[in-house]
């Protein structure tokens, strides 16, 4: 009892200093009241005379900036300290009362809000954690540090694909441009004119910008998993791939390469798809995958795949993935695998046919007849293929693709054509009237 009274009867005294330092505006005497006051609460662990005086000092009419900042500084130093759960969120709670709405402490504020859902988190409550992380829009803040904004952008997407909210997952990661990871961290940085904003330094916590490109990547891989969109998974493997400190392990580029080379060839067929399987082939470290060297082979030879054989050589393989980095490769890979090694066989005898018969064709992709029919239909619907089908005879006519400048080359030169004939018969009719005058005249 004594002592708590003697704590009182300290900080009513700092209390008048406070008052009069603030009267005088007076900055430095302001700031050293506010914080005494706070360490000794902290020292007695008064923890709820200490959340009443920080709301009580903030309340103080024409309180400085200054003084609310290093009030605000000071007691996020002793959440770590505090002796249970419960007590930590109150002072999380209490100071993120007297942040809110204050420009200054905005940083502070982010800082506060990221524990606090920390908490949520371990408590099991996903979905308060995904709304309390979603308050904050840390890429309006001039003073936080790149790394920093980007680390709470990420958490605020991995949070939204745990609850499963992947469309907002989707536009979170959006404030993220992948051109960010791309720059150039070694030069130094420039020196700030009069009027700018001083950039705070990153919390020691915070991972450096590429252990950052590797966590957005993975995570943008989680998103696009979640709607099989395998070309774009494989360029995020690509990307984690190009990470130096990947690269230069083959304990972790092994797993991540096997991943592209999957991916590639569960992508469907476009230009995107071509020029990534390509560039990808030529990399000399495929070499040490010669599996996968010769399963992207195939996807690029113009020759027809048995699918029976393909499938026996790399089950085994296909099941590896189970164990390794990403883990598996999803229900739906083995049937959009076989898919594609369809839509790669008919491609294929497009190259080779103008007309085939239906029959003939599913005997050469070992399927029935209604199979071929409906994987056929499905690739000229798509626009993968130009094919007509004559169901009554029971053929496929195979059309080349012609663009809009052959079309006007060949309707320029039947014009042409057309033209000449015409001034040739007129010719031929003036000559021959010529011939029949002459005549009349003898």
């Amino acid at each position: 009892m004594e002592a708590k009274s003697n704590m009182e009867t300290a900080i009513e005294q700092l209390q008048n200093v406070e008052k009069q330092m603030r009267l005088a505006g007076d900055v430095a005497g302001t700031k050293n009241a506010v914080t005494e006051i706070l360490h000794l609460c902290f020292q007695a662990g008064d923890w709820k005379t200490l959340n009443d005086q920080i709301l009580l000092l903030s309340k103080k009419r024409g309180q400085l900036k200054q003084a609310v900042t290093a009030m605000v500084q000071q007691a996020m130093q002793y959440i770590d300290q505090t002796p249970d759960i419960d007590t930590r969120i109150e002072l999380i709670k209490t100071l993120n009362t007297v942040s809110a709405g204050k420009i200054y402490v905005e940083i502070e504020r982010a800082r506060l809000i990221k524990k606090l859902a920390k908490i949520k988190e371990e408590q099991g409550l996903i979905a308060e954690a995904a709304e309390l992380m979603q308050e904050v829009a840390v890429e309006t803040f001039g003073a936080m540090a790149k790394t920093e904004k980007i680390a709470f952008i990420l958490e605020q997407v991995r949070l939204c694909l745990d609850h499963q909210d992947y469309v907002r997952g989707q536009i979170l990661s959006r404030k993220i441009s992948p051109r960010v990871f791309d720059a150039d961290t070694s030069k130094e940085k420039k020196k700030l004119k009069e009027g700018e904003n001083i950039i705070e330094e990153a919390p020691t916590d915070i991972p450096s910008i590429l252990e950052l490109k590797r966590i957005y990547y993975e995570l943008m891989i989680r998103y696009y998993t979640h709607n099989n969109d395998y070309i774009e998974i494989a360029r995020c493997y690509k990307s984690i791939y190009e990470i130096p400190s990947v690269k230069e392990n083959p304990a972790q580029w092994i797993p991540v390469l096997r991943k592209i080379c999957w991916y590639l060839a569960l992508s469907p067929h476009d230009p995107m798809q071509s020029s990534l399987l390509n560039s990808t082939l030529e990399d000399k470290n495929l070499s040490e995958l010669p599996n996968f060297k010769l399963l992207l082979k195939q996807s690029v030879t113009m020759e027809v795949i048995q699918w029976t054989s393909l499938w026996n050589t790399y089950k085994d393989e296909f099941e590896n993935e189970n164990n390794l980095l990403g883990g598996s490769l999803g229900d739906k890979a083995a049937e959009d695998l076989r898919l594609r090694i369809i839509e790669h066989n008919i491609l294929v005898v497009s190259k080779y046919y103008s007309r085939i018969t239906v029959k003939r064709l599913a005997e050469l992709l070992c399927l029935s007849v209604q199979e071929a029919e409906k994987h056929l239909s499905d690739m000229v619907v798509s626009k993968a293929l130009l094919a007509k089908i004559d169901r009554p005879m029971g053929i496929v006519c195979f059309e080349v693709a012609k663009g809009s400048n052959d079309i006007l080359n060949s309707w320029a030169m039947n014009l042409e054509k057309l033209l000449d004939l015409v001034e040739k018969s007129c010719h031929q009719i003036h000559k021959e009237t010529m011939v029949h005058k002459a005549a009349l005249k003898v």
